[in-house]
């Protein structure tokens, strides 16, 4: 009975607990939770209104996203949402950014100035010879070659200085008409005597004997039975076909001589940048196997033909070589000053550009920390500085640092334009 007893006074211990908290549950229900809402809000009013009068439009989030309210309020994360205040509303098209923040951020500007827009232009030449000063030394009549004087490629020889010794029978029968026509002169007078001598000398040149040898048979009258044939040019022999000992025909080219005192540099230059490279563009050659001594030329011709395997234009540069320094298949690195002789065109510091790939803006300051975003049309880059073809007239401030920041500063309020305040909610 004790027992029994006991579990009917725990069980209305446990029945009295439960009644009493319900009792306390609907009571604190019943209670108003208006008031402590309202002090909240007017507490966040008062610590984000305005103590200076100025005119609130609406409230936008801390984090940039695109939600505004009419009241004040807190993110998820518990920021307080930013004033957007009327007089911060400029006209369409610019951004307001106060003037401590413009001091804070460091932005620049500078003027849009016309200038010489120089852009240099990178290619790999190659060192080879002037066309104009390479000679073939080749015979008009056949013969032998007795006796060989220059007998090693590479050697250098000068005008006049005997290449090899020659038997030609058809020289020595030359020789031997002009020795009749001028004996024949000597005994008779008139224009026959005459046109016999001009004739047998003509014959001589148009084999290609030199006039020194024609001056020495009309002054000695004899006849030598070889003749020592001079180099026709002075250089280096590139190519020699000939040795001693060799029966040669008419027109079989001997040697080839090259005149190193100038010489072509061909650069290959990109399909890209061959449009701002023009016959007389500066350029700078720099040889590797000599770089601390650059060359200074200038372009001489471009060639018709692009390469297809590597899609580059031949480009020429001719320069002097008095120092033998540039010998031909060196490697060269070219350097074009592009764009010089062009004139001047309005230019901005590269850093003023903010190029978002489709579309290229630059940020025009109106004074009070007002700018304007305005799209331009880009042209040449050189020295640190890019054309603008259209967008912006000379003496224009623009923002040349920090102007990513008023960049993001004006597409933020852009899209926050989007969204109108009594459409949002608190």
């Amino acid at each position: 009975m004790k027992r029994l007893g006991s579990l009917i006074s725990l069980a209305l211990s446990a029945s009295l607990v439960v009644a009493l908290t319900y009792w306390y549950g609907g009571l604190q229900a019943r209670t108003p939770t208006s008031q402590p809402t309202a002090i909240a809000i007017a507490s966040v009013e008062q610590t984000t209104a305005p103590k200076s009068g100025r005119k609130i439009l609406y409230y936008r989030n801390p984090m940039g996203a695109p939600d505004t309210s009419p009241v004040p309020k807190k993110d998820p994360m518990g920021m307080d949402y930013i004033p957007v205040y009327a007089d911060e509303q400029d006209e369409p098209g610019t951004v307001r950014v106060s003037l401590d923040k413009v001091q804070r951020i460091g932005v620049r500007t500078a003027k849009a100035k016309s200038r010489s827009i120089v852009q240099e232009v990178r290619a790999v030449g190659r060192v080879e010879h002037d066309e104009a000063l390479l000679t073939i030394v080749a015979l008009r009549t056949d013969g032998f070659i007795e006796d060989l004087f220059v007998n090693k490629t590479g050697q250098h020889v000068k005008e006049g200085e005997p290449l090899f010794r020659l038997y030609s029978s058809q020289i020595q029968l030359a020789q031997s008409d002009l020795i009749v026509a001028v004996r024949a002169q000597g005994r008779m007078t008139g224009q026959g005597a005459d046109k016999n001598l001009e004739g047998a000398m003509l014959r001589l040149r148009n084999l290609g004997v030199p006039q020194s040898r024609i001056d020495e048979v009309r002054k000695t009258n004899a006849n030598p039975r070889t003749i020592d044939w001079p180099s026709p040019a002075t250089g280096d022999i590139i190519e020699k076909k000939v040795i001693n000992g060799q029966r040669v025909m008419a027109g079989d080219e001997l040697y080839r001589i090259a005149d190193h005192s100038h010489v072509w540099v061909i650069a290959d230059v990109a399909e890209s940048d061959i449009g701002s490279i023009k016959v007389g563009t500066p350029v700078t050659v720099t040889l590797r196997a000599d770089p601390t001594r650059p060359a200074q030329g200038s372009v001489t011709f471009i060639y018709p033909e692009l390469t297809p395997e590597t899609r580059t234009v031949p480009v020429r540069v001719e320069l002097p070589n008095p120092e033998q320094r540039l010998r031909t298949s060196m490697y060269a690195d070219v350097v074009f000053q592009a764009g010089g002789e062009e004139g001047a065109v309005v230019a901005v510091p590269d850093d003023a550009v903010i190029d978002s790939g489709t579309r290229q803006v630059v940020l025009v300051a109106k004074g009070d920390g007002r700018f304007e975003p305005r799209a331009v049309k880009l042209g040449r880059r050189g020295e640190g500085y890019v054309e603008i073809t259209e967008g912006l007239k000379p003496d224009e401030d623009i923002v040349t640092s920090a102007n990513f920041l008023i960049d993001a500063e004006s597409n933020l309020k852009a899209a926050l334009q989007t969204f109108s305040p009594q459409e949002a909610q608190p």
